[in-house]
C-alpha cells in the first residue's frame, strides 16, 4: 500500500477523534502544532459533511481544554498559575499582552486573542483567575473555538490538492512522521527565545477593570 493510501485509510475512520484530541491538547498551551494537523485533517476530509462534523469535534475539544484552564485559574491559586507558566514556556511579554487584550476588549479578548499565539496561551486561565463570569467565558470561547477550528479545517479542505502535492514532494510517509516533531521543536525553540528575551511568565491575577491585582 502506498503511503498516500495508508494515510487516507488511517485518517478517515479516526478523523473526528483525531481532530478532537488534537484540539484539546492544543488548548492546554503545551508546545503542539495543532493548526498544522487541523489543516492536514481538513485536506483529507472527503466531503463537506465530514469537514463540518470535524469542525464540531475540534470546537468541542478546544472548549473542553479551555474550560480545564478556566477552572484551574478560578480555583488553583498562584502556585498553579506559576506551574502553568513553567509548563507552557510562556514569556512575561505573553502575559502582558494578554492583560492588554483584556483591558482593551474585555471578555471579547477570549475570542480575539485566539489568533495571537501568546494571548491564546493565557486567555483561558487568566479568565478564570480574573473572575470573568462563566456564561461570558462560555459564549466567547465557543464562538472563538468554532471560528478558529473552521478556519484551519476549511483552509486545508480548499487547498487539499496543494497539501497532497506538498506531502508527496516531501516523501509522503516521512513527512507525516516528521512534520509534528519538527514543528514541536520549532515551537519550543521560539518560546524559549521569547522567554529569554522578555523574561519568564509570572503568575498574576487580574481584577476589575481587568487590571492586575
Amino acid at each position: 500500500m502506498e503511503a498516500t493510501e495508508w494515510f487516507i485509510v488511517f485518517l478517515v475512520p479516526h478523523l473526528y477523534l483525531t481532530v478532537f484530541l488534537v484540539s484539546a491538547i492544543d488548548a492546554t498551551g503545551v508546545p503542539f502544532p495543532g493548526r498544522i494537523i487541523l489543516v492536514l485533517a481538513g485536506a483529507f476530509a472527503n466531503t463537506r459533511l465530514e469537514v463540518a462534523l470535524a469542525i464540531v469535534a475540534g470546537t468541542l475539544g478546544l472548549v473542553i481544554g479551555d474550560h480545564v484552564l478556566y477552572l484551574a485559574g478560578a480555583r488553583g491559586g498562584a502556585s498553579l498559575l506559576a506551574l502553568y507558566c513553567r509548563l507552557t514556556l510562556g514569556s512575561d511579554l505573553c502575559v502582558e499582552n494578554t492583560l492588554k487584550y483584556f483591558r482593551r476588549f474585555g471578555p471579547a479578548a477570549i475570542l480575539l486573542g485566539r489568533y495571537s499565539t501568546g494571548v491564546r496561551l493565557f486567555a483561558a486561565i487568566l479568565s478564570g483567575s480574573g473572575h470573568i463570569a462563566y456564561h461570558r467565558f462560555l459564549l466567547y470561547d465557543m464562538v472563538g473555538s468554532l471560528i478558529y477550528t473552521a478556519l484551519w479545517m476549511i483552509l486545508g479542505h480548499v487547498f487539499s490538492a496543494q497539501v497532497e502535492t506538498l506531502l508527496d514532494w516531501l516523501g509522503r510517509q516521512r513527512a507525516l512522521f516528521s512534520i509534528v516533531p519538527v514543528a514541536i521543536v520549532a515551537i519550543v525553540g521560539y518560546r524559549l527565545w521569547r522567554r529569554r528575551r522578555h523574561g519568564r511568565a509570572q503568575a498574576v491575577r487580574f481584577g476589575g477593570p481587568y487590571g492586575p491585582e
